[in-house]
């Protein structure tokens, strides 16, 4: 990211952030310029990117969360901004509405072709899906399946000169049996279904263990797969090219770590500049943050890409940390999209599962989230489907909540968490004493972990009695601060100046796939027909984190 920049992310009262960034006009040729990776320091995994116009796009795995398949813009390649989703819940709905951490969504494809944008999806459980729209930010289809089976991952269609509609995919070992391998079918004219069995194109067994995430472009005659192969944080790419679409193809490796400190480096995709140049978006996995998106420098070295830099002259380049920013020209003529600078920016918040018309409620200039059932066989909130969380935004950062918590039942709590196979949140809950301010912990909450709940202080409220229910009402601000190493840390105010710490300290973990989130929940762990609810009244992130 460049030098003069930060992040300041504000929340409206509709808890829809924005994102706002302290750098050069886009629009303009930034030659001078340079950017420092990662250009998005929060978990968009298996990015694919495509330019419409001047302007680029970008999308990503969401697995379980809703909305899913993010999808983000830029002017210039570095700087994004969320923009909107193009999945508005996980299909079939009913098998989502319970979490199923690590399914849903993987890696997608985004595509621009005849006037429309298309994304392919994979779920591993139940085969290819594709949605389509006529703009990029609203109106998507509902998804079509365009090939059942389980474990088939990782598509990417292309559209060849001749009519012809390909999709290249991969095979997920968890389901499907087999990996390592890449087939090759096609498609119906409209993109919906495959009509052909398809061909088995590469085989990395030997020498690319874990071959997926292929990308399928065309290039002076020549098909190319960019593809990761050798594990996610531990990998590399490759660039497979060949005269017919299905092969046989030659195989080199055009990036990996090398000296870099960029580990991985994994999965992504071939962008061009309206000025010719060439760059290629990837990710890398960073624990507790999740996988956060790179940019290197791409050109063409005797039809092979060379991504990054290539230090010693064999064609494999090396992750740069900082460098040159792209050429952008706004005269260049070429039909215009929408200017990604002009969309507004969408909640970055999502559900653990497919939601619930009681889950949450538009109210005033705010919403309520009320206090869901908790399963009665559950000792922890690892699969509690109402959880409200976003990624983590920056390496280091503080952010600071207000919370009015209106109770109407014992037992129910509402809390500030950061989520994953390990949590720790500050909540509020009401008990016989009133409510309760406590500090929890779940260490393997996946496996089954208790949590450990730490009495903190017994806050003074007004019961109000309305109508035969007495309400335990209390507005308070909450307070998470991240520092290196995903090293968190909790404080509360009850006037939003003077903050009180928590001596716990915890190290975040990553969930399942996913990066490590923070965000809300509101549970009660009985029926009733009258629950209370969180509103949260107020958000903000401000990124600690120097950006050089």
């Amino acid at each position: 990211m460049a030098t003069r920049k930060k992040i300041i992310l504000f929340f409206l009262a509709s808890i829809v952030l924005q994102l706002v960034y302290l750098s050069n006009t886009f629009g303009q040729v930034t030659n001078s310029v340079t950017y420092t990776n990662p250009i998005i320091h929060e978990d968009f995994s298996d990015p694919d990117a495509i330019r419409v116009g001047n302007h680029f796009y970008m999308t990503a795995s969401s697995f379980v969360s809703v909305p899913g398949l993010p999808i983000l813009a830029s002017d210039d390649l570095v700087h994004w901004n969320l923009i909107g989703y193009a999945l508005q819940n996980n299909v079939p709905a009913e098998y989502y509405k319970k979490v199923i951490h690590g399914a849903g969504v993987w890696a997608p494809s985004i595509r621009y072709h005849n006037g429309t944008f298309y994304i392919y999806y994979p779920d591993p459980d139940f085969g290819i899906y594709m949605i389509q729209s006529k703009t990029i930010t609203s109106n998507w289809s509902e998804p079509v399946l365009v090939l059942p089976g389980k474990g088939l991952i990782d598509p990417c269609p292309l559209w060849d000169e001749d009519g012809k509609v390909y999709l290249v995919h991969a095979y997920a070992g968890s389901r499907a049996g087999i990996k390592s391998v890449l087939s090759m079918k096609e498609l119906n004219a409209e993109g919906t279904k495959v009509i052909d069995e398809g061909k088995l194109i590469y085989d990395g067994h030997g020498i690319d263990p874990t071959v997926e995430g292929p990308k399928l472009y065309k290039r002076n005659g020549w098909y190319y797969i960019f593809a990761p192969a050798g594990g996610v944080s531990t990998g590399w790419q490759i660039a497979l090219r060949s005269k017919n679409i299905y092969g046989p193809y030659e195989r080199k490796k055009v990036m990996e770590q090398g000296t870099s400190t960029t580990n991985g480096p994994h999965q992504g995709a071939w962008v061009q500049t309206n000025t010719g140049e060439d760059w290629f978006i990837h990710f890398q996995d960073k624990g507790a943050y999740g996988r956060i998106t790179h940019l290197q420098p791409m050109v063409w070295k005797n039809d092979w890409p060379v991504i990054g830099l290539d230090k010693d002259g064999d064609g494999i380049g090396e992750p740069v940390i900082t460098y040159a920013a792209p050429k952008i020209s706004s005269g260049a003529n070429i039909k215009n999209s929408i200017s990604s600078n002009k969309l507004a920016t969408a909640n970055p918040f999502q559900w653990n599962a497919t939601p619930q018309a009681n889950w949450r409620m538009a109210y005033e200039n705010g919403f309520r989230h009320y206090a869901i059932l908790q399963n009665d066989s559950a000792i922890n909130l690892w699969n509690f489907p109402a959880m409200y969380l976003r990624k983590l935004p920056a390496e280091k950062f503080i952010a600071t909540t207000k919370i009015t918590f209106n109770s109407l039942q014992k037992e129910e709590r509402a809390g500030f968490i950061i989520f994953g196979k390990s949590y720790a949140a500050i909540e509020l809950k009401n008990t016989e004493k009133g409510l309760v301010l406590n500090y929890v912990e779940c260490n393997k909450a996946e496996k089954g972990g208790k949590e450990i709940v730490t009495p903190l202080t017994t806050l003074i409220t007004t019961p109000i009695s309305t109508l035969g229910a007495t309400n335990n009402i209390i507005s308070i601000y909450f307070r998470i601060q991240m520092d290196t190493n995903a090293k968190a840390s909790f404080a509360y105010s009850l006037d939003g100046v003077t903050f009180t710490s928590i001596p716990n300290t915890f190290i975040a973990m990553p969930g399942i796939w996913v990066g490590a989130k923070i965000g809300y929940y509101c549970v009660s762990n009985h029926i009733t027909n009258d629950a209370g609810y969180l509103e949260i009244n107020s958000f903000n992130i401000q990124s600690t984190t120097i950006q050089k």
